[in-house]
């Protein structure tokens, strides 16, 4: 299974990223544990940390870089789309098969929204600021972006309860498969 992480773009040691890295290394750390495939931006902030931590933990990390950047020292494989930060998002959401949120600006939203027209899952990292918590007030239902209701967007508390809920996606998913 593919998963994308999207959230904070920025420096690592200043806020809002800084406070988030606990939650970044856990995530990356499980993402790894589960043998999934990340993929994110492959920039700073949030992406930087949950490379990081899935690195150290042997795990696989593809960035989608925009433009002509060059992606964290934690990618193993980089993918240069040439393209601006918003495109090269639709490239990385039409690319996995879930989507975690941790905080985030403007891009995010972005993404958020991308990855539901999309009817990719997408996994809210509750508490972890910016549009992955503000997005929560618009929800139909408590779940859905709009009335079509093309996928659920999640709520979650903690890695633990991601880590299920990923677990659940992918047995339906090789279901799907078999």
């Amino acid at each position: 299974m593919i998963v994308g992480v999207i959230g904070y773009s920025g420096n690592i040691y200043k806020e809002p990223v800084k406070s988030l890295t606990s939650l970044c290394f856990e995530v990356g750390k499980c993402i790894a544990k589960n043998n999934w495939i990340m993929m994110n931006g492959g920039r700073n902030g949030v992406m930087q940390l949950v490379s990081k931590a899935a690195r150290n933990s042997n795990g696989k990390v593809y960035g989608v870089l925009p433009w002509e950047q060059q992606g964290n020292e934690y990618l193993d494989f980089t993918i240069k789309t040439g393209l601006d930060l918003n495109m090269r998002s639709f490239v990385l959401l039409k690319n996995v098969d879930v989507v975690i949120s941790i905080g985030g600006e403007i891009g995010t939203a972005i993404e958020i929204f991308g990855a539901y027209s999309y009817k990719k899952p997408i996994f809210l990292m509750k508490g972890s600021g910016g549009w992955t918590d503000r997005v929560t007030n618009v929800l139909i239902e408590g779940k859905y972006l709009d009335n079509r209701k093309l996928v659920e967007v999640k709520q979650i508390s903690s890695v633990e309860e991601m880590e299920k809920q990923l677990i659940a996606l992918e047995e339906v998913k090789n279901n799907w498969s078999e």
